[in-house]
């Protein structure tokens, strides 16, 4: 249970918190103003965290049968 929460706030505090720290243009990522890119970063990474607690979560697991 506190892997999970400290998986959710991994993927929570870096794309919201850090917001007024890199709130610039330059430089351009991937032909993306910066601030554009890290926050499509964060969109993929939380995705992929929560992904990961989906898998580690044992109440997603109830009621599985092998076929």
């Amino acid at each position: 249970m506190k892997r999970r929460i400290w998986l959710y706030f991994f993927s929570l505090i870096p794309a919201i918190g850090s917001l007024t720290v890199i709130n610039k243009i330059e430089p351009y990522v991937l032909g993306l103003p910066f601030v554009l890119f890290w926050l499509l970063l964060w969109v993929i990474l939380t995705s992929f965290f929560l992904y990961i607690v989906n898998i580690l979560d044992p109440a997603n697991h109830e009621g599985e049968e092998d076929i």
